[in-house]
């Protein structure tokens, strides 16, 4: 017995509340991408239990897979309320993996809507967390996603079918490991790449391609969307001139019991029609039309463009019966409908039609008027290909220009994280440091020589394994600044200062990540511009909660004052003249990790003074620090 034919038979007997939440999630999950209305469901009785019991899990689930069912669904609004809902809890509940998954999965809702920023924004978002925490399945998921952005709105077939064919590879490659939502982007991966094959007229490849949808869909199960992808199979046949084929998945198309899409199934039987007006069959035509014309109507009295199409078909039934009245009234009423629709291609098509009427009546200045209309409308056709082409260039040069800020804005956020590892070891502190584990051998305290050089190689080895990360945990980020700030005590400073790490109790350390060695710059310039000619200098680093999204620092010292220290410096040249390149270093990766290019102040510094006589006290910097979930992988 299957792990979900246990879970049915187990059901009814379940009456602990979190023991059937636990199944219906379960179920609902599994059900979500094979029979959705028992989907539906089951998640109905799992919202009237979340309502009698606080379970933020299984809330954040519930959201979640609701989400995903009711974009299945076609409801995309509804899907949107979902997982709009699920955000604030997934970022409280999810890893990080989870928050890519529903990311990826809430930017198709906004695919789905035309809402193609929103669709870029949460693709942006599962990125990030990607490149931290990488997982192939979500990355094939995000390019097939990116695949429908280029063919729906873009145009940019190229990229598309790049885009499709490496999410293909990278499932491909994973096809032990693959779960049941990969093998269901698989099927939307085969459907792009069909899509694109057809619009480019490579009716053989979009057949192959479908039907690798079609096929993958039946053997799994997952029947939702399955009368989109026969309709799409069976266009694919038309457009080859496979009859029969053709009206084969037109039939699948509307005896396919799961997809709910009216419009598929309108579209199947208008095919159907037009399939049998070729064979002359005018009663099972008419028929099959007047069918798809009552699906159009029940979802919408407004869709021109169907509307239009049927009319002049059924225009041209009652042309070859020589019903000539009503061929010209559906002939009218498609030209109508055409011009509501603002279809100069399908206009094009009814005045070619109607001038043929004509001619073939014997009325050659009717004739001769519909082709000079035909024309006109050649024209407008033309002129709007045109302007579509141009828009079409215009959105994919502004979409390539995004994607090369994002890529630049990585690149230098990476570079500067390079030179800030170079500027992050002041040469003089581990010159010092070197030179009194030096003196500590030649006195014969082989202890201290030991520990000393034990913590120095130890802060080297950090510094350089952190380099390749963009982020640590806060945990390890504190650990690297206590072994500098006691190194620099120890060894620097020789006991003639002091410091104190405070960290806030509703910070947690091992799950929260910061961007690595975002701090020591700041620390360095407390040491090197404000206590190291001190007698006795104080530092102290405290980390604090802002918002969910930022922590603060506050690195504070008793030293001289930024304008003392600057005056040193213009005094004397061997006075270390520069201020640290790290801190400026660490500012542009601050502006870039906050992805904040003009605008935000992420460091503040202040200049303590004494109120009464106006002397410096030391100096205070506070620095925002963007911080990511690094929970459970």
């Amino acid at each position: 017995m299957t792990e979900l034919e246990t879970l049915e038979k187990e059901l009814p007997k379940a009456f602990e509340t979190e023991t059937r939440l636990k199944m219906l999630n379960k179920l609902s999950g599994h059900y979500a991408l094979t029979n959705v209305r028992k989907a539906q469901q089951l998640l109905a009785e799992m919202n009237e239990l979340l309502h009698e019991t606080f379970q933020p899990d299984y809330r954040l689930s519930f959201l979640l897979t609701s989400g995903f069912v009711e974009n299945q669904l076609y409801n995309y609004n509804l899907a949107e309320i979902h997982y709009k809902n699920a955000l604030d809890l997934l970022e409280e509940r999810a890893d990080l993996q989870q928050q890519a998954e529903a990311f990826i999965d809430f930017a198709g809702v906004y695919v789905n809507l035309e809402k193609i920023e929103s669709a870029g924004y949460y693709l942006e978002r599962a990125k990030r967390v990607l490149r931290n925490f990488p997982s192939p399945n979500l990355q094939a998921r995000i390019f097939c996603r990116e695949g429908y952005i280029n063919l729906l709105y873009y145009k940019n077939y190229g990229d598309a079918v790049e885009s499709f064919l490496e999410a293909e590879k990278i499932l491909t490659a994973q096809t032990p490991d693959l779960q049941p939502k990969d093998f269901y982007f698989q099927t939307l991966i085969y459907s792009g790449l069909g899509l694109v094959y057809e619009r480019n007229d490579e009716r053989e490849k979009s057949v192959k391609a479908i039907l690798n949808a079609v096929n993958l869909c039946e053997s799994l199960g997952m029947t939702t969307r399955l009368s989109w992808h026969y309709l799409n199979v069976g266009n694919a046949y038309l457009g080859l001139g496979d009859e029969k084929n053709a009206e084969f998945y037109f039939q699948k198309a509307i005896s396919s019991p799961d997809d709910i899409s009216q419009h598929t199934r309108a579209s199947a039987y208008g095919n159907l029609g037009y399939l049998s007006l070729q064979k002359k069959e005018y009663e099972k035509a008419l028929e099959l039309l007047n069918r798809a014309e009552s699906l159009h109507r029940e979802k919408s009295n407004e869709n021109w463009a169907q509307f239009a199409t049927l009319d002049r078909w059924r225009g041209k039934l009652f042309a070859e019966k020589h019903k000539n009245k009503r061929a010209l009234r559906y002939f009218d009423s498609a030209y109508e409908n055409a011009r509501k629709a603002g279809d100069y291609m399908e206009i094009c098509a009814i005045c070619k039609e109607i001038s043929s009427f004509h001619a073939e009546l014997g009325d050659y200045k009717s004739a001769y008027e519909h082709q000079i209309l035909y024309e006109e409308f050649n024209e407008k056709y033309l002129e709007e290909i045109k302007q579509r082409k141009t828009l079409e260039l215009e959105v994919r040069f502004e979409a390539e220009k995004k994607k090369q800020e994002a890529e630049l804005l990585q690149l230098q956020a990476t570079k500067l994280q390079l030179k800030a590892l170079r500027a992050q070891m002041n040469p003089h502190f581990m010159h010092n440091a070197l030179n009194s584990i030096q003196d500590y051998i030649n006195l014969g305290d082989t202890t201290n020589a030991s520990k000393f050089l034990a913590k120095f190689a130890d802060l080297m080895r950090q510094s350089l394994d952190y380099s390749d990360l963009e982020i640590i945990s806060l945990e390890k980020e504190i650990e690297f600044l206590q072994n500098y700030l006691e190194l620099n005590k120890r060894l620097r400073f020789a006991d003639k200062m002091e410091y104190k790490m405070e960290i806030d109790e509703e910070i947690e350390e091992d799950i929260f990540g910061v961007p690595t060695m975002i701090v020591q710059p700041y620390i360095e310039n407390a040491l090197e511009h404000g206590i190291r000619s001190r007698d006795k200098g104080f530092i102290s680093v405290i980390f604090r909660m802002l918002d969910e999204d930022n922590l603060i620092c506050i690195v504070e010292d008793n030293g001289i004052g930024r304008a003392e220290a600057r005056r040193r410096r213009e005094a004397d040249e061997k006075y270390q003249n520069h201020r640290s390149k790290g801190t400026l270093i660490t500012e542009d990766r601050l502006r870039i990790l906050h992805n904040s290019p003009n605008k935000g102040v992420f460091v503040k510094t202040i200049d303590l003074v004494n109120e009464k006589t106006g002397a410096a006290l030391g100096t205070k910097v506070e620095i925002q620090i963007p911080i990511v979930d690094l929970t459970v992988q």
